[in-house]
């Protein structure tokens, strides 16, 4: 994908996302997913997005030029990936959510044993990076080249008339932004669950 093709708004680049291929050449083997599920981060007008409060050690590849993969890690064990758009400066995103595994999947259940069943390999954002082996090494690849370790790749299908457009999953403020994006029906695609605010436990007054 030419790095033109990232050089826009994050919530255009994503809905196009769909479809394409990640695929990952490390030094166990080549592991690849079709995009089904992506959601779009819009920086300092999205209070949901890591460069909302501006830029950091954690976010900086973010602030940096388009076509470049932002991992970061979360909740002490996980990682996830996303793609940079728009120039640098201007730090937008889009979260790989999941994929269906079209190469190496051999080597995706080694690294997924947990999964019971083949949609499940790469269903969430940190099962595609576990699933394809990204972790922080790859936090900064240029996605464009030929020849990268992580590469995207254009796809011939057409989903045009069966892509969604809803709420972003796993976030506590920004929700009701329909910035999440999905091939309809698809098996790989995570089960969409309004956030519940979190109840703050009654304080019993200490008896004097």
């Amino acid at each position: 994908m030419p790095r033109e093709f990232y050089d826009r708004p994050a919530i255009e680049v994503a809905p196009e996302l769909l479809g394409c291929v990640l695929w990952h050449q490390s030094s166990d083997g080549l592991v690849a997913v079709e995009l089904t599920e992506v959601e779009a981060y819009m920086g300092a007008i999205d209070s949901a997005s890591h460069s909302y409060r501006g830029q950091t050690r954690r976010n900086a590849v973010m602030f940096g030029p388009p076509g470049h993969a932002y991992v970061y890690f979360t909740y002490g064990m996980h990682f996830c990936v996303n793609l940079v758009c728009q120039p640098a400066g201007i730090a937008t995103a889009v979260l790989l959510r999941a994929g269906r595994i079209v190469a190496g999947e051999e080597l995706a259940r080694s690294r997924r044993p947990s999964s019971r069943r083949d949609t499940d390999l790469a269903s969430g954002p940190a099962r595609l990076c576990q699933a394809l082996g990204i972790d922080m090494a790859q936090n900064g690849v240029d996605v464009c080249p030929v020849g990268s370790e992580l590469l995207v790749t254009s796809t011939t299908d057409s989903y045009d008339n069966k892509i969604c457009q809803g709420p972003r999953v796993g976030i506590s403020s920004a929700t009701d932004l329909p910035w999440r994006y999905w091939i309809d029906g698809d098996p790989t695609v995570s089960a969409y669950r309004a956030h519940v605010p979190r109840r703050r436990k009654p304080v019993t007054p200490s008896p004097r």
